[in-house]
């Protein structure tokens, strides 16, 4: 007998008898191309990596995993941030579950300017929106990691000439009452850095950068307090968490350090 003329068994859904609910169970690392509109208003166009989950009541054996793959590629060829929100509450429909997650990890690239020699190139950063709805509450949040400089205060105390430096990433995760740029996210951490990385400089612009670090030590400490400090001072930002990790260039390990803060809790 053809399957077209048989019925199919369905055994994600049949029962489960060991009563263990699963927190998070889909698909990780699917590709897909996105659409993204910067601060200027000009869209990027990358590509994507996703991951998709769902609360798994504990009476469902299995997920259906090729629904996670459909919702996918049935909103648009290229996702932008709006099908993304809707795609959250589809994904929690159609998989009938309380609680779904989508994280969406992308590279956002700034045209930088050089600072003295005015040399454009573009600098990638890393960038993940972070979804989740629950109950039918959407919540969702924006993640950017910066490299920048950071050259060590006590280094240059101690030492008669020089002082070392370090690559820093600057890691800002934050949840923002309106959308929230990205670009605003980048240059809070970059303008807390000892100084900023460009992708192309000149000599006369290497001069600059490397004096600017020099004229503005910081600890990987100083790092996640000041970007702190920039964040509360946003009224549009809600809640965050930064970090800070130091590539250490006279050590064998890294320097890190992190500020967590969620403004509605303290009100």
């Amino acid at each position: 007998m053809s399957t077209s003329s048989k019925s199919i068994a369905d055994v994600q859904s049949s029962q489960d008898t060991r009563n263990i609910a699963i927190d998070k169970v889909g698909i990780k690392d699917i590709r897909h191309p996105v659409r993204i509109l910067d601060r200027a208003g000009n869209e990027q166009h990358t590509v994507a990596t996703f991951n998709m989950y769902v609360e798994l009541p504990h009476h469902f054996k299995g997920t259906h995993m090729s629904r996670f793959v459909d919702i996918l590629n049935s909103h648009e060829r290229e996702i932008s941030i709006e099908s993304f929100k809707d795609m959250l509450a589809e994904m929690s429909e159609r998989l009938e579950a309380n609680t779904g997650y989508i994280e969406m990890n992308f590279p956002f690239f700034i045209n930088k300017t050089a600072p003295v020699s005015g040399v454009k190139s573009l600098m990638d950063y890393d960038v993940t929106l972070i979804g989740q709805i629950k109950d039918g509450q959407l919540c969702t949040q924006t993640r950017v990691v910066v490299a920048a400089t950071s050259l060590c205060p006590c280094s240059k105390k101690i030492s008669e000439y020089g002082a070392h430096n370090q690559r820093s990433h600057i890691t800002i995760t934050a949840r923002a009452r309106t959308d929230l740029w990205i670009e605003d996210l980048i240059d809070v951490a970059e303008s807390e850095a000892s100084s900023e990385l460009y992708s192309l400089l000149k000599r006369t612009d290497e001069k600059v950068v490397t004096e600017r670090a020099y004229d503005n030590p910081k600890f990987v400490e100083d790092l996640v307090r000041d970007v702190a400090a920039r964040l509360n001072k946003m009224e549009t930002v809600i809640a965050y968490t930064v970090e800070a990790e130091n590539f250490e260039s006279i050590h064998n390990h890294s320097a890190y350090a992190m500020v967590e803060r969620d403004k509605e809790q303290e009100a």
